[in-house]
């Protein structure tokens, strides 16, 4: 394999020759073999990497700290990386010591690199176009990392948003589907009051619905950068005016509303964002796997179970039992879930190991986040595509079981009062009959009567007391 030689302040390596990549990076690789995930495996992160870049780029050249010829070279890699381009030359594993350094200097190293070429130059001709000394011009580790990964999380948040819009479409349209089919509600796992299909579907989507706003909320948090505070928010080794006219020019490449943070040195040590939208993320999860519990409980069965839907068979469901099918998409869904609880723990214990001017456990803290939402939006369309869109209804079981359900008791107090339902109750369970039977064996409402009150219609709706 021909290789090139490059130096840093430990001394020399070889690196691959064709390697956008440099020294720093090859250290990277061989100090963090973690997790197994690289830098490439989050595109939007790599390119809010070249976002932030060529607009470092177009501030300093905007100072005349960078020449034009530079600029434009710097400012084609970085459309490039944005493009899609070069990602396989992020090697680097996403948990990492150094509060992100070495991911900042991956890609300060491809886009010199990629430079050097568009400039007519070798790749390692870093006297031509440098990592330090022009791609982080103006920078540090500390505000060009975590401003890419809020460029990153703002476009994944856009992503994970659109997954749970059509997720709730799916349950509305089966809440349409199932409008007219009645069925017993509980609460605590025994017989409430009835209600439709429908109005439980529609009722997930409502729930669901609500998570829109939550993400959406909280990501703004991530529009407050600290680009130009460099090391600690002092802004040390950049030049009056370059935060304003970085920003700005993200702005232009982001096309998003960007702002500066008031004071670079809470920002730069300050990640209460990450904590925040981590908190919105486990709250969709919880409501995803509270959901998935409820179709296993409505799917379970098929003769010893509730059995009101019966869910897409995907699978054979065991290697023992012949015939056995599992709900094995929302069993998939309520695993993702409790990842995500556990890495919005991480995120928090992240965040709190700040120490002083800087937090260096972001690595693993932005790991977790990315992790969650990459499963969160994997998860939401396979319950989609896999599961609820294929939902059916055992229509006639649920009305029977309706029928043939104590909870129908319920609908009859106002009229007849609590204590003669109570007894009708007592007396259907102890002798296994049905309630409607026992109510017109005592007399206490004729049929015509007892036939309005426990009509479908007023049993799944507020409606004016029927006088016995």
């Amino acid at each position: 394999m021909k290789t090139r030689t490059e130096h840093d302040l430990i001394g020399y390596k070889e690196v691959p020759a064709d390697a956008y990549y440099g020294i720093q990076t090859l250290r990277a690789v061989e100090n963090f073999d973690i997790c197994g995930v690289k830098l490439s495996a989050y595109p939007n992160f790599i390119k809010g990497l070249a976002m932030v870049k060529w607009a470092a780029a177009k501030a300093n050249n905007d100072l005349n700290l960078l020449t034009d010829d530079v600029t434009e070279a710097i400012t084609k890699a970085c459309e490039e990386l944005i493009d899609g381009k070069h990602h396989d030359h992020f090697p680097v594993d996403m948990i990492q010591g150094g509060a992100g350094t070495s991911t900042n200097m991956n890609a300060n190293e491809v886009i010199a690199n990629r430079a050097l070429e568009i400039l007519g130059y070798q790749k390692g001709e870093y006297e031509h176009c440098h990592p330090n000394n022009h791609i982080n011009l103006s920078q540090s580790t500390n505000d060009a990392y975590p401003t890419a990964i809020k460029i990153a999380l703002m476009y994944m948040n856009e992503n994970l948003v659109a997954g749970l819009k059509s997720l709730i479409t799916a349950f509305r349209a089966k809440g349409e589907e199932f409008k007219d089919v009645l069925k017993m509600g509980r609460t605590q796992l025994q017989d409430a009051v009835p209600m439709t299909l429908g109005q439980e579907f529609e009722a997930w989507a409502v729930n669901l619905e609500e998570e829109i706003e939550r993400l959406n909320q909280n990501a703004k948090l991530f529009l407050e950068v600290n680009m130009g505070a460099t090391a600690i928010g002092t802004g040390i080794n950049s030049e009056p005016g370059y935060s304003e006219k970085c920003v700005a020019h993200l702005n232009e490449i982001t096309k998003l509303p960007i702002v500066l943070a008031g004071n670079l040195i809470e920002a730069t040590p300050d990640t209460g964002s990450y904590v925040m939208y981590s908190s919105a993320v486990k709250r969709l999860a919880v409501k995803l796997s509270k959901i998935c519990n409820d179709l296993r409980l409505l799917s379970s069965g098929p003769r010893c179970g509730l059995n009101e839907i019966n869910l897409p068979k995907m699978q054979p469901g065991s290697s023992i039992m012949p015939g056995k099918v599992n709900p094995v998409i929302p069993e998939v869904v309520n695993q993702i879930a409790y990842k995500v609880i556990g890495n919005d723990l991480t995120v928090t214990f992240a965040a709190e190991a700040g120490q002083l001017e800087l937090n260096v456990m972001e690595p693993v803290l932005v790991r977790a986040i990315f992790e969650s939402m990459e499963m969160l939006e994997n998860g939401m369309a396979t319950l989609k595509e896999r599961c609820i869109e294929g939902i059916t209804a055992n229509v006639e079981h649920c009305k029977e079981m309706v029928l043939n359900s104590i909870g129908i008791v319920t609908a009859v107090n106002p009229t007849l009062g609590y204590e003669a339902s109570s007894r009708i109750a007592k007396r259907a369970l102890a002798e296994n009959r049905s309630v409607y039977d026992l109510i017109l064996e005592e007399g206490l409402l004729t049929k015509e009567k007892l036939d309005e009150i426990l009509s479908p219609e007023r049993m799944i709706k507020p409606q004016k007391f029927v006088e016995a």
